[in-house]
């Protein structure tokens, strides 16, 4: 049964679209509308739900609209960290999304705002940091760590004691071996196998994965 909860999200992407499968998926809270920064999206649909407007049509019409609890619906890193922190300044409450197909071991633990999609898997004692995405089929196994603001993309498969920091994203079907380190803000190359360490700000790719230059972009 869905609960009298009502929530908004913010983005209105095709990521979005799938974290509103999920929350529709899981009955746990009906969706009101949906918040973009882009004002041509305002007025229109996205999978039903109306788009208001910007971050300031929300705050403008916070009371009237009576939702003080929404969820953070961006797939860039950058950008979700951002909306995240302007919302838990303004005090707005935020909720996690997990999939019923997603399989969580026990002892794992996952931060707030962190959308864990269909058909992933997270093993033993865990640690999933806050606006983490943990995408479609992605597995993560025991005594992981991984970072506020980190996505995880389909595909994935995170082997025991792996560190992933802060902002740092692996693209689509990466595979890291145990006991690796991943540092902030990195970028992991679409299937990439990480058989050693990377450090903080770097651009990495390839079987082995090998550095390829340093990251001065926002992901």
């Amino acid at each position: 049964m869905i609960q009298d909860q009502s929530i908004f999200l913010f983005g209105a992407s095709g990521h979005a679209k799938v974290v509103i499968d999920i929350i529709e998926t899981i009955k746990t809270h009906n969706i009101s509308f949906v918040v973009d920064d882009d004002v041509r999206l305002q007025g229109k649909k996205l999978c039903g739900y109306p788009v208001i407007g910007d971050r300031n049509r929300l705050l403008q019409e916070r009371s009237s609209l009576n939702v003080q609890t929404g969820i953070v619906a961006i797939g860039t890193n950058s950008d979700r960290a951002r909306i995240a922190k302007w919302l838990t300044e303004y005090d707005f409450q935020m909720i996690t999304a997990i999939h019923t197909s997603a399989q969580i071991a026990r002892g794992v633990t996952i931060g707030e705002n962190t959308v864990v999609m269909a058909g992933t898997v997270l093993n033993t004692d865990s640690e999933i940091g806050a606006s983490v995405i943990i995408n479609t089929g992605a597995t993560v196994d025991h005594d992981c760590r991984i970072g506020d603001f980190v996505h995880i993309a389909p595909g994935c498969h995170i082997c025991g004691n792996v560190t992933v920091g802060t902002m740092t994203l692996l693209g689509a079907g990466t595979t890291v071996v145990p006991g690796v380190s991943i540092g902030e803000r990195s970028v992991v190359g679409a299937g990439s196998v990480l058989l050693a360490d990377v450090p903080s700000n770097m651009v990495v790719a390839g079987v082995p994965a090998r550095i390829i230059r340093m990251n001065s972009k926002e992901i």
